[in-house]
């Protein structure tokens, strides 16, 4: 094995850490690819001989791809902030839930990152999910110790305020299935009684409206009544509704001829659902895998 081979099979026991950092500073799956494959030609084109952790160096290229990725989204996307939903990853139910719920980041809470300063997302995501050091941090924003510690305390007091879900998958599992059965059957009442008072609906159907699945235009429903004056307008499409894992908690997904029309993670709080994140733009969820 030639030095190069040796390289690119180090960088290969990395890509997974490197591809969790960079989907949670950017919340974009083809994003995250990106900012992993320009820090490998960064590393292909760089002498790390005298690097004596790997590992480190390339988190620390990764941080200042999406960095720049971030600051460079000054034009934004073109719909409204409060209705856009992250990229959701979604996996298949299975007996190993708990392993993959607690390497999972919810979906809820990418939402709230996404209104975060792109340096008070970077600390926060480096120190609080993966624990590196405010003095590594400080040197990929360019700023004392310090001050990087107050951007993590800024971020972390608008990310306490993130909806978590109950940490029992079963019960969570349960709930999302009685509601995908209420809306199955038009059933108004036993909607709203799995649903939070104060339950909060964000679809995001991007720029063209999904033909078949979720809300016909991006929007933000407040209040239990409201959502399922929604969730009965979704009725039919029932039949294509499926159980899955979405960012490690259970969710519902809707397939039609085999293609991912939505995604939707639910969270669930003292047994109600208080947030429902619904992802319906199709070009979007073309680079979403479907689950086994």
């Amino acid at each position: 094995m030639n030095e190069h081979e040796q390289l690119a099979l180090r960088f290969e026991e990395n890509r997974g850490h490197l591809r969790a950092v960079a989907y949670r500073m950017l919340g974009s799956l083809a994003e995250a690819e990106d900012a992993v494959q320009e820090a490998w030609l960064r590393l292909s084109r760089t002498d790390v001989s005298d690097v004596g952790n790997l590992g480190g160096w390339l988190t620390t290229v990764v941080s200042r791809v999406c960095l720049d990725m971030l600051r460079s989204r000054k034009s934004r996307r073109e719909d409204a902030l409060d209705t856009y939903v992250p990229d959701p990853v979604v996996s298949e139910l299975g007996p190993e839930d708990e392993a993959v719920q607690a390497d999972s980041i919810g979906l809820a809470l990418l939402v709230v990152l996404e209104t975060l300063s792109p340096a008070e997302r970077l600390a926060f995501v480096l120190h609080d999910l993966f624990g590196v050091g405010f003095d590594d941090i400080a040197t990929i924003v360019d700023k004392s110790p310090a001050a990087t510690r107050q951007l993590a305390s800024r971020a972390r007091r608008r990310v306490q305020g993130a909806p978590a879900s109950d940490g029992d998958i079963g019960r969570q599992r349960a709930i999302v299935e009685a509601f995908m059965a209420a809306s199955r059957g038009g059933d108004f009442e036993a909607l709203l009684a799995l649903l939070d008072p104060e339950v909060l609906l964000r679809a995001d159907a991007g720029a063209a409206s999904a033909q078949y699945a979720g809300p016909a235009v991006s929007k933000l429903v407040r209040g239990a009544k409201a959502v399922v004056e929604q969730a009965l307008m979704f009725s039919r499409m029932g039949p294509y509704l499926q159980v899955a894992l979405v960012n490690g908690t259970p969710g519902l997904i809707t397939v039609v001829n085999g293609r991912l029309m939505s995604v939707m993670a639910v969270t669930v709080t003292d047994g109600l659902i208080t947030e429902l994140d619904i992802l319906a733009d199709v070009e979007r969820l073309e680079v979403v895998p479907l689950p086994a």
